[in-house]
C-alpha cells in the first residue's frame, strides 16, 4: 500500500490550471475516518466508493453502485489514491481532462474499520478488510475483497459485498440518471446544465 500523502499518480493525471478538482492538503477528520462515494458520469457512469486511510482516500470505481443486498457481489476497481479534500468535490471535471464528466456525492460519512487503524491497513494490503459504514445511505456491514491481482498489477480487481446484518435488504443502487447528491439534493444532469455546478447552496440529503 503507498504511504501518506502519496499522491503523485494522481497529481501526474491532472491539470490542474483547468480542472477545479483539489491537489490536496486537507487535514484528516477528527476521530472516526471518513468515507464517500461519488457518482462520476465519464467515459461510463459509476460509482467511486472512497475511504480515508492513512492520510488520502484509497479509491475502487464501482461500476453498479454498492448494494445493501448481501447476495450481490460488486465488482470494484482500485484506482489511484485520491487527497482526502477530493471527498468535498462536486461537479464537472473539464473535457479532455481525465475522467471528464459529472460527479456528485451520493453518499458520505463515518465509517469503522475492524480493528485498529494499523490492522485495518494491513487487511487492505493482504486483500481482505471489513468495516462498518454510517452514512446518509448507505449503512452497516460491508467487505472489500482482492480476487485478482495485487502488489501494484494493472489487472487487479476486487468485490464489494454486504454484511448480512440488520441494514441488509434487497435494494439494489440507484438508477445513476435519477440518483441525487447527498450535499446539493440535485442530480447528474442538474449539475451538468450548471456552469458553477461545484458551488452547492444547500446540505439536502
Amino acid at each position: 500500500m503507498a504511504g501518506k500523502d502519496d499522491l503523485s499518480e494522481y497529481r501526474r493525471k491532472r491539470d490542474f490550471d483547468k480542472t477545479r478538482e483539489p491537489q490536496g492538503g486537507a487535514p484528516a477528520s477528527g476521530s472516526a475516518p471518513r468515507f464517500v462515494v461519488q457518482l462520476h458520469d465519464a467515459r461510463s457512469v459509476h460509482f467511486d466508493f472512497r475511504l480515508e486511510v492513512d492520510g488520502v482516500l484509497k479509491s475502487w470505481a464501482i461500476p453498479k453502485g454498492p448494494s445493501h443486498d448481501p447476495h450481490d457481489k460488486r465488482l470494484a476497481m482500485p484506482t489511484e489514491d485520491h487527497p482526502l479534500d477530493y471527498r468535498d468535490f462536486e461537479g464537472i471535471i473539464p473535457e479532455g481532462q481525465y475522467g471528464g464528466g459529472t460527479v456528485i456525492i451520493w453518499d458520505e460519512g463515518t465509517y469503522r474499520p475492524k480493528g485498529s487503524p494499523e490492522e485495518f491497513e494491513k487487511a487492505l494490503e493482504k486483500g481482505h478488510a471489513s468495516f462498518w459504514l454510517d452514512g446518509r445511505k448507505l449503512h452497516g456491514g460491508y467487505a472489500l475483497t482482492r480476487f485478482r491481482g495485487g502488489d501494484g498489477d494493472d489487472r487487479e480487481a476486487w468485490m464489494l459485498v454486504k454484511r448480512n446484518d440488520t441494514h441488509a435488504s434487497d435494494q439494489d443502487a440507484p438508477d445513476p440518471k435519477r440518483a441525487r447528491s447527498a450535499r446539493s439534493g440535485r442530480t447528474l444532469g442538474q449539475i451538468a446544465a450548471d456552469p458553477d455546478a461545484d458551488r452547492w447552496e444547500s446540505n439536502r440529503s
